[in-house]
């Protein structure tokens, strides 16, 4: 029987430029539902950007893969920030 890949929890920090993208953005995100512990976003209207925070507890490459989906996206920059074990 296999056992089930070790997990990290993190935070993924989005900083959406275009939105345009955010229909994809959320696409991403549905992707990746089960890992996703709870996500905030704030409209700072000021500056015409999206400010999203996603808290994940998942294998670290799914993470990765998640957050590189994430980061290629036009107009969007992604940081990801692992809890210390």
């Amino acid at each position: 029987m296999a056992q089930a890949a070790e997990t990290r929890v993190a935070l993924i920090s989005i900083i959406v430029k275009d939105t345009d993208v955010v229909e994809k953005l959320n696409e991403i995100l549905h992707i990746y539902r089960d890992h996703i512990i709870g996500r905030m976003g704030i409209p700072y209207r000021a500056k015409h950007i999206q400010i999203v925070s996603v808290a994940v507890d998942a294998p670290i490459d799914v993470i990765n893969a998640m957050s590189g989906r994430i980061g290629r996206l036009p107009g969007v920059s992604s940081k990801v920030a692992y809890a210390n074990e």
